[in-house]
């Protein structure tokens, strides 16, 4: 870490909670934290895991297993609107993400999602054999991409984001797809989408969004950029629920070419015609594939509620500051103890969280969440700890590192029982 220019952790501590008081202070969105049920005693930063409950989701999946399950039974389809809920949350998320109505569809996981995206981009760009993707990227995001490979043909290249623009220009006419992420999801490091998108394009490529760990969280304006395609998880900034559906976007000027590799029934012309051939939809709902997860998708669409009245130029500021703010906690309390920054220090290179590298990362997570300060690691090295700034405070950034310092100078993450590996980290 940095050096520490403050002569006791007392007087870090002092200085840090005023700071942290006068922060929380002034927080315009101070008061939609009262949006979420949160339990008392726990300090919640792995939000870019799971996101926190909504207090608007248990009444509306209430209702929707009581009344429109229970006593409306099928007549749910029309009645109750289950029918068009994939588009109408779609539409939802689609104001998060700068996208215009009619483009963005809920209703499949992140994987399948990803799947029929690259699938469909790398053939509409036929004869081209590079298929790009990050080194560095979410597992499955790589996995997918292997398999698009194979099944397509195409030769499947990692590249690191940082050096995209580079690979666009020395090779792009090769190029059919290039699928990466606004947003590390180890690091937290930031990339600027609109400058990618405009290298990708300059080179006839096309080019998919990966937005689990940017929607909700920062603002990205999809149309603004003429992004082509993008998927994102409704589980972690979107607070919809664990397994909560994916979305896609499909940009208006690709619908029609946009050939479906799973091609379920939701997605024909005319769903009801029970028709022997596939004939797809002429719009967005071309890349609806079979019948959505009802519950889950009322869920996501009750909690996507907690964004009423806020903008994500407001959720963005928050985020950049309670980061920030952690970064500078971390420098006076952590200094000397193994700790050193992932994250970028610089505000626009850096998402809604802060990763910490630390040989014993794992048991210091451990040690932290049995003191209710809840985070997460990844391998080999790095605690992350995500903000959302519809419910995280400064002063609740402050407390999770006092914790962490006072855990890692004891010692007692050394304790056997936050060395058992579980199965999720």
């Amino acid at each position: 870490m940095e050096a520490n220019p403050v002569t006791t952790a007392a007087d870090a501590l002092t200085a840090l909670a005023a700071r942290a008081a006068a922060l929380d202070a002034a927080d315009p969105l101070a008061g939609v934290r009262e949006r979420f049920l949160l339990p008392e005693g726990v300090i919640y930063l792995d939000g870019n895991s799971l996101g926190a409950l909504p207090a608007a989701v248990p009444p509306v999946l209430q209702d929707a297993v009581q009344r429109q399950w229970g006593t409306d039974l099928v007549r749910s389809w029309n009645d109750n609107g289950w029918w068009q809920a994939p588009q109408r949350v779609g539409d939802a998320i689609g104001r998060l993400i700068g996208a215009a109505a009619g483009q963005t569809v809920v209703g499949e996981s992140t994987s399948v999602q990803l799947f029929n995206a690259l699938t469909a981009a790398s053939r509409l760009r036929p004869g081209r054999p590079l298929l790009l993707t990050d080194p560095d990227h979410f597992p499955t995001d790589q996995y997918i991409a292997d398999s698009v490979g194979r099944l397509l043909g195409l030769e499947v290249r990692r590249v690191p984001a940082r050096e995209l623009a580079a690979a666009l220009a020395a090779d792009g006419e090769r190029v059919a797809v290039a699928a990466y992420a606004p947003v590390d999801y180890r690091t937290g490091e930031r990339y600027d989408m609109a400058a990618l998108t405009e290298a990708a394009h300059r080179a006839g490529a096309l080019i998919l969004w990966d937005l689990c760990h940017a929607a909700g969280a920062l603002p990205v304006e999809l149309d603004g950029i003429g992004a082509d395609f993008a998927v994102g998880c409704g589980y972690k900034y979107l607070s919809g629920g664990p397994g909560a559906p994916a979305f896609l976007y499909l940009a208006h000027r690709h619908q029609g070419s946009f050939d479906q590799p799973l091609t379920g029934w939701h997605g024909h012309a005319d769903p009801f015609a029970m028709e022997g051939r596939y004939r797809p939809a002429p719009d967005i709902a071309r890349a609806r594939i079979g019948t959505p997860p009802l519950l889950s998708l009322l869920a996501l669409e009750a909690a996507l509620t907690a964004f009423d009245g806020v903008e994500m130029a407001q959720v963005r500021a928050k985020n950049v500051s309670l980061t920030g703010f952690f970064l500078d906690c971390a420098d006076l309390l952590l200094d000397g103890l193994g700790f050193t920054a992932a994250t970028p220090r610089s505000p626009e290179l850096r998402g809604s969280q802060v990763s910490l590298r630390h040989p014993e990362a794992y048991p210091l997570v451990q040690a932290l969440v049995a003191r209710g300060v809840i985070g997460d690691m990844r391998a080999p090295d790095l605690l992350r700890f995500g903000v959302n700034g519809l419910y995280v405070s400064h002063t609740e950034v402050l407390e999770a590192v006092r914790q962490l310092r006072e855990v890692a100078v004891s010692g007692e993450h050394r304790g056997e029982r936050f060395q058992q590996r579980a199965t999720v980290t």
